[in-house]
Order: structure tokens, then C-alpha cells, then sequence
């Protein structure tokens, strides 16, 4: 039994002998193999490097790095594509590892000295530059790069000294300097980004803030300060995009959250006033811009638009007396703004302020000459001023341009009731009579014809043959300026009104 055992015993000792054998065998001709496969992924990556292929030639180089982590050659060669992506942030452990595989290697030193100053990181940047220095002491540029390194550092304590004293202008200044030196450094871009928010300057914070995201990792707190800068300056959309890339790294940040419900909510009342208005639904629209007021009262930005927009709806439902004191109230808060003195002259127009009209139309246009809907209301206000000196339809008949046909028809009938001929004995009121007669008549015309009432108020009298010979409308250019004189034929006229 024992001698069977033994048998056993030896029985696979001699399978596992031939087993490893096998075993070795194969391993030879897959690392033999896996030798040639590197090296044409290294030829291949260094071809699409050369053509510019970098997304093609990293590619490569994974493979190679994959096949050979030992090779500190592989790994110095992908990170000059990282750095060729502008990836530093990826090239720097590769130039770790090659180093740590080749301490004497000291072209990958040298450029991760420089990726390491370019990030601010001067101690360690230092060490590298004297590394290369203490081993190849005539290489000028690790030599100048350690010269940087240390102005670098005298650089930043100055900042920093300004900034302490609240010197924020001289700190700017000398962050300029620090960020030629150290572009890719998130500390000194927040500092000066500080420095502009305290001097009123947001968007030039923004400029600075928004590369900090990518250059530090998890950097809630610049995508929540992004989102307050561009809420503050009534860029909703995208203050929500930033708060949301802060929730997407943590959605549980309190700060963020708060921040995103408040931006959300905000948002969702300016989208539906907008809305309301494409749907020409002005009253409504008015009711959420008075919402957004009393939501955000602090902030310039949002009273000033909804007060904007507040007035463009008023003078839509042609409530005019409103819409006039209202855009005076926004004008002063945003005397610049094109939008408001549009809509004010529109008001003055409705309120046949012709000249009052002209003054805020030529304002707007001494902001932005190349407008073209302020200089077509310009040029329409001009037209009404001019034909308002001559014969003004509205007026004659004493309604607003707002007055629809059976209010016109109203005021015609009383009128021409009031001024005919026939209630008149002396010649000198009945000559008068006759000319008032004939206006109301006219006024009634053109303002109860929806084709001549339109072409009144865009500035041309359809009666008028100079008008028509400039416009080439209605009359088909006849020397008549209405359609008949019911006092051409002499005394015989008598109308009847029904009531």
C-alpha cells in the first residue's frame, strides 16, 4: 500500500515537471511576442505623434506602457503626449515612474521641474532643477528654471503682503507675474480672482476661476463662487450649469444645494414671464417679473430686467399713462438701456407725444447707431411728429391710437353731429364749420379702413398727395386728399345719424 502511494506520489510530481515545462514554453513565445507588439506600438505612436495624431498615438503608447511597465523610455514617451494634449496633470506620474525606474534620467526631470513650476509647486520643482544641476552642472536650462522657481516664491510673498494690507491693485499686479511664471497654479488665480471681486470687476474674476476647476481636483467651492458670480450678473443659465457641476462631484453639498434651489427656482419664473410673452399674454407675463422683484431685490441685475420687461408688456395692453411713469422709473435705474427708451417713446407715440417720442428714439440711437429697429422707430416717430403738425386723424376725432372702430364711429358721430354746416348761420362759423365737417369726415375715413389706418400710423397721411407720391399707396397718386367733398356741389347737404 505504501509502494502504491509512492507511486501516486511520483505520478504527479511528473505531471507537474511536465506541466511547468509546457508552461514555460508558452510563457517564452507570448513574452516573445508581447516584445514585438511593444515595439510596434512604439513605432506607431511615435508616427502619429509626429503627424499630430495624438489621440491616435496615446492609444499606442497604453499599449506599450501595458505590455512593458518596467521600460522608464515607454512611460517618458506617453507623457511627452499627455503634455502634447496639454494633459500635465496626466504626464506627471509617467515622469514620476520613469524617474523612479531611472534616477539619472535627467530629461525627465528636467520637464517634470518644469511642469511642477508651472503649477506652483517651487520646492518641488526646486529639487528637481537641482537635482539635474548637481549632475550636469553647465545645463542652462535647469539653471534658469531654478532662477524662476525662486523669483517665483519672492513673487508670491509679495502678493500675498499686498493683498494682507488690502492693497488689491498691486496684488493684481504682481499675480500677473506669479501667473506667467505659474500658469497652471489654482491658488494664485483664486487669489486674484479675490482681488477683482473686491474691486467690482465679476467677469474678470470669472476669467480666473473657470481654469481652476480643471487645475485642482474637486473644486466645489470655485464651480459654487462661479454660479454666485454669474447669478450676480443675471446669467442664470449659467450660474445653474456651474452649481450643477458642484452637485455632480457631491450632491449632498449643503452649500451647493441651497444655492441650485435658489438659481432653479429664479430661473423657472424669468422662462415662464418670457413664455407668457411670445404667447402675448402681457398681464401674466407682468405678474411673474413682479415675483422675480420681490425674489431678488438685491440684485441690480434682475430688478432692472424685470422692470425692463414690465415695461414692454404695459405698453403691449397699451395701458399707456402706467407704462410712461414705469419706463421713466427703469430709465433712470439703466439710463443706457436701448430697450427701455424704445419702449417709453412707444408709450409717448401711444400718447401722441410725438416729440417726446423722437427724443427717446434719438437717445437710443446715440447708444447703438446700428440698430435697425431704433432707427425704423426713429424714423416713424419723425414721420408722426411732422404729419401731427399737419393733421393728426386721432386728435381730430379725440381718441387714443389705441381706439378700436366702434369707439372711431362713435366719436365721428357726435363729432359730425356737433360741427354741421346746417347748425351754423353766420357765414364766417359756417365756413369753419365746413373745414372741421370735412376733417371728421376724413379722420373717419382712414381711421375705420384698417389699410389706411395702418399706413397713418407708421408715419404717412393716405389723404395727403405729397404722402402719396413718396409712398406709392392708396390714392394711385390722384391730387385729392380724401375721397369727396360733400360741400363741392354747394348748399344742399343734410345727413342723418342714426344713434
Amino acid at each position: 500500500m505504501e509502494s502504491g502511494r509512492r507511486k501516486g506520489f511520483n505520478g504527479v510530481l511528473s505531471s507537474l515537471s511536465l506541466l511547468c515545462v509546457i508552461l514555460d514554453i508558452q510563457l517564452d513565445g507570448v513574452l516573445g511576442a508581447t516584445h514585438v507588439e511593444i515595439e510596434q506600438h512604439l513605432e506607431m505612436g511615435r508616427k502619429l505623434l509626429a503627424a499630430g495624431q495624438l489621440a491616435e498615438a496615446l492609444s499606442h503608447y497604453h499599449y506599450a506602457v501595458e505590455g512593458d511597465s518596467k521600460n522608464y523610455l515607454t512611460y517618458y514617451k506617453r507623457a511627452a503626449v499627455f503634455l502634447a494634449m496639454g494633459k500635465s496633470k496626466s504626464a506627471l506620474p509617467d515622469l514620476t515612474r520613469a524617474i523612479q525606474l531611472k534616477p539619472d534620467f535627467l530629461a525627465a526631470r528636467l520637464q517634470r521641474g518644469n511642469i511642477l513650476l508651472k503649477q506652483g509647486n517651487t520646492q518641488d520643482a526646486r529639487e528637481d532643477f537641482e537635482t539635474v544641476l548637481h549632475r550636469s552642472p553647465d545645463q542652462e536650462e535647469a539653471r534658469d528654471q531654478l532662477m524662476r522657481a525662486n523669483k517665483l516664491e519672492e513673487l508670491r510673498e509679495e502678493a500675498h503682503a499686498a493683498h494682507h494690507r488690502g492693497d488689491y491693485s498691486t496684488t493684481i499686479t504682481v499675480l500677473d507675474r506669479v501667473v506667467e511664471l505659474s500658469p497652471w497654479d489654482p491658488e494664485s488665480r483664486e487669489l486674484r480672482a479675490d482681488c477683482y471681486i473686491r474691486l467690482g470687476d465679476p467677469r474678470k474674476a470669472i476669467h480666473d476661476l473657470t481654469p481652476t476647476t480643471q487645475l485642482r481636483n474637486d473644486n466645489r467651492a470655485a464651480f459654487l463662487k462661479l454660479s454666485i458670480l454669474h447669478y450676480s450678473l443675471g446669467e442664470h443659465q449659467e450660474s445653474l450649469g456651474h452649481v450643477r457641476e458642484c452637485l455632480k462631484l457631491d450632491q449632498d453639498d449643503k452649500d451647493c444645494l441651497s444655492h441650485y434651489k435658489q438659481v432653479k427656482k429664479l430661473s423657472k419664473q424669468l422662462d415662464s414671464a418670457e413664455e407668457h410673452i411670445e404667447e402675448a399674454r402681457y398681464q401674466e407675463a407682468i405678474v411673474k417679473y413682479e415675483s422675480v422683484m420681490r425674489r431678488e431685490p438685491n440684485v441690480p441685475y434682475y430688478t432692472n430686467k424685470a422692470n425692463e420687461r414690465i415695461c414692454f408688456c404695459l405698453v403691449k395692453n397699451k395701458m399707456t399713462a402706467k407704462a410712461i411713469d414705469l419706463c421713466s422709473e427703469a430709465h433712470q435705474r439703466d439710463p443706457r438701456n436701448i430697450n427701455i427708451l424704445r419702449d417709453r417713446a412707444e408709450a409717448f407715440i401711444l400718447n401722441q407725444d410725438y416729440e417726446k417720442a423722437v427724443e427717446d428714439y434719438q437717445e437710443a440711437r446715440e447708444f447703438d447707431m446700428e440698430n435697425n429697429e431704433i432707427r425704423e422707430g426713429l424714423e416713424r416717430a419723425q414721420k408722426l411728429l411732422k404729419l401731427s403738425r399737419k393733421r393728426d386723424y386721432y386728435k381730430i376725432l379725440g381718441v387714443n391710437r389705441s381706439a378700436n372702430k366702434q369707439e372711431i364711429i362713435k366719436a365721428y358721430r357726435k363729432l359730425a353731429q356737433q360741427w354741421h354746416p346746417d347748425n351754423f348761420r353766420e357765414e364766417a362759423k359756417k365756413k369753419e364749420a365746413e373745414k372741421r365737417f370735412i376733417d371728421i369726415a376724413s379722420a373717419k375715413e382712414v381711421l375705420t379702413d384698417p389699410e389706411k389706418r395702418q399706413k397713418f400710423d407708421s408715419g404717412e397721411d393716405p389723404l395727403d398727395p405729397e404722402s402719396q407720391q413718396g409712398g406709392g399707396g392708396g390714392q394711385g397718386g390722384q391730387g385729392r386728399p380724401f375721397h369727396f367733398n360733400p360741400f363741392e356741389s354747394g348748399g344742399n347737404y343734410h345727413f342723418k345719424f342714426n344713434h
